[in-house]
């Protein structure tokens, strides 16, 4: 019988990698331990040594690309915890109401400080639209904007963001589009950092579930948010946006997507990074708006997010001197391993970006152009 070490040489060999090689995309061993402990707790333990200092790779993401290109991550065998949570999140409904805080203070209130120096200066924390941008800063705007155009803003409308992160995009579109804002997230640092943005513009940022929505938008938009949604509650959450979309309004979802329907995301991402999330696919999607509303169209951007998330490396990696004083050294390779690991997926377009718009299916005729 091959020796643990021997499989996994054996795996690393289809992908072009070596143990303690010389090249930067080579994985370099610093506990034996290691292999044993992959091979019996399959992608959860990947992450959880690595995070533990067990083994590194200087070219940390082209490693995980190789391997999600020539399908070693599907490969990988589960341990009994990873098995144990994709039951859990089949019969149960892992983003009920009642669980809807917890992402909020295990992800988005780990402190200010980090996602100040991560991101652009409006705390964007989604994909970027580099189409004609060399640089975050850029992106982002680009990005706001193009929702705002997609949206048909006009001066006077009631613009509604479902998940409104720190506020950015309310602020941008109330600045530059003259719309009245109201942005609902679970997050309490956001609420706070958010009202203090748009402290003086008609702007609220709320501390609430958007189930329990009962007000009426001419404009609903939603970035980055339906990833924490689970497929359970999607019907819902379109419900939801119909009941306050305005009959001429329009909604503009802005997702990451997966081209496989599932119910759960990756153990590791759930245990350390996204409680309770997942990744919808395409016929998720539809099926969940079939009905409420009218598709006007559906743009992916995907490879984008990639970019986006090196930008993102690249500032945390020059913050992390100062930051090292409030994290971590765990934490910090726990980031490094969440950036590493999300890029890799985008590049392999295992990962989707998609912004999807809607209208009310009842809405008199119209003809949408497509942005972009």
């Amino acid at each position: 019988m091959n020796s643990s070490r021997e499989v996994v040489e054996k795996m690393l060999n289809k992908i072009d990698v070596r143990i303690n090689g010389d090249r930067p995309h080579d994985v370099q061993v610093n506990d034996e331990a290691v292999f044993d402990r992959l091979i019996s707790g399959g992608r959860l333990a990947l992450g959880e040594s690595y995070m533990e200092g067990q083994w590194d790779c200087e070219e940390l993401e082209e490693v995980i690309y190789r391997s999600i290109r020539a399908g070693l991550a599907d490969e990988a065998n589960f341990s009994w915890r990873g098995w144990g949570y994709f039951i859990k999140a089949k019969l149960f409904n892992l983003q009920s109401q009642q669980r809807a805080t917890e992402v909020g203070k295990k992800h988005y209130d780990i402190g200010n400080d980090l996602y100040e120096e991560m991101l652009d200066e409006r705390m964007i924390y989604s994909c970027g639209y580099w189409k004609q941008a060399d640089n975050l800063e850029k992106a982002q705007r680009d990005k706001l904007d193009l929702i705002c155009r997609k949206l048909k803003l006009e001066p006077g409308q009631r613009l509604l963001d479902i998940g409104c992160g720190w506020g950015g995009l309310v602020e941008y579109a109330s600045k530059n589009y003259g719309v009245e804002a109201v942005g609902i997230t679970v997050s309490e640092e956001q609420v706070k950092y958010g009202n203090r943005l748009c402290a003086d513009l008609p702007v609220e940022v709320r501390f609430q579930d958007y189930r329990d929505l009962e007000e009426k938008f001419d404009r609903i938009v939603s970035v980055g948010m339906f990833e924490h949604v689970g497929v359970k509650n999607y019907r819902e959450f379109m419900e939801v946006a119909e009941r306050c979309l305005t009959a001429n309004g329009l909604f503009l979802l802005h997702t990451i997507g997966t081209n496989v329907s599932t119910e759960a995301t990756d153990p590791w991402i759930h245990k350390y990074i996204f409680p309770n999330g997942m990744l919808p696919s395409p016929p998720q999607i539809s099926e969940a708006a079939e009905g409420l509303f009218v598709l006007e169209d559906w743009h992916n951007f995907g490879p984008d997010y990639a970019k986006t998330l090196n930008a993102w490396r690249d500032n945390f990696e020059a913050a992390w001197p100062q930051l090292k004083e409030n994290y971590t050294q765990k934490f910090y390779r726990m980031w490094k391993y969440y950036l590493a690991i999300s890029a890799a997926s985008f590049r392999a377009r295992r990962n989707q970006l998609w912004q999807i718009v809607f209208s009310p299916r009842n809405t008199p005729r119209r003809d949408y152009q497509s942005v972009r």
